[in-house]
């Protein structure tokens, strides 16, 4: 007898283990059979807010494909790319975020979309070798850092009063100071090379493009060194003129020192 209960207790056990693991899988509602596209938004936006991105996925995935002319589509495809972006599914959301603005390209939202691909490509993280060895992040082609500063030199520009126009400018000083460092690298690489065109013209670019990060002084000094080795005296001197200009003693010294492999 007291086998037998021991038996029964534990197929209870187990039946009420079971029903435990089906739990969330019944929880969720199947879009399917959902006919009001208000209903899918709902339940969309509610797993979105409930941080269960998965399952907003799903949801506004179905929204777009069975309702794709009604409102809440639209506001769904804004909604979408940020789940995607909080799922790290990046390819996912920079194709959202470029297929509205493609579409929507005077809509009042745009702006957003550009913010979302401007951060999904600024938190692309390094991978778990260069996070291992703790990589020089300042010395590989910022691929990704372009691509961020782009979207967020957009969304600036054409959409200055935009909310999130103060936060995108902020991201945009670390993008700027990361990608004049690469170039002032690259620049420093061909110098030691011997390729004093080359130098000339990475560095120029960096100056050009990256105006105040703390790297052009350096870019300076390339051009300075790069002009002298070419014969080009006048060229030299106005260079070495404008980084006296722009910088202290100590620090036209400190770059005229600085070499090449020890950019950091």
């Amino acid at each position: 007898m007291l086998h037998f209960v021991r038996h029964r207790g534990l197929r209870v056990l187990l039946a009420l283990l079971v029903a435990a693991a089906l739990l969330p899988a019944c929880s969720s509602t199947d879009p399917k059979k959902i006919t009001s596209p208000s209903q899918i938004y709902q339940l969309a936006k509610k797993a979105l807010n409930d941080s269960d991105y998965s399952q907003a996925i799903k949801y506004y995935e179905a929204l777009e494909a069975r309702f794709p002319f009604s409102p809440e589509a639209k506001q769904g495809q804004l909604d979408l790319m940020y789940a995607y972006y909080k799922n790290h599914a990046t390819e996912s959301a920079i194709d959202q975020a470029d297929q509205f603005i493609r579409e929507n390209p005077i809509h009042p939202r745009v702006d957003y979309a550009y913010y979302i691909k401007g951060l999904t490509w600024f938190e692309r993280n390094p991978n778990f070798i260069e996070r291992w060895f703790r990589a020089d992040l300042s010395l590989r082609p910022p691929i990704d850092a372009r691509k961020s500063f782009q979207a967020f030199q957009t969304l600036v520009q054409q959409y200055p009063n935009s909310e999130y126009a103060a936060d995108a400018r902020q991201r945009m000083i670390f993008l700027r100071n990361r990608l004049a460092n690469y170039e002032v690298y690259v620049a420093n690489f061909y110098l030691s090379r011997g390729a004093y065109v080359g130098a000339i013209n990475r560095a120029k670019f960096a100056i050009e493009n990256y105006d105040g990060a703390p790297a052009i002084r350096q870019a300076l000094a390339v051009m300075v060194d790069a002009y002298n080795k070419l014969g080009m005296q006048d060229l030299a001197h106005d260079t070495q003129r404008v980084l006296e200009q722009n910088y202290s003693a100590s620090e036209v010294k400190a770059a005229e020192k600085k070499s090449w492999w020890k950019f950091w």
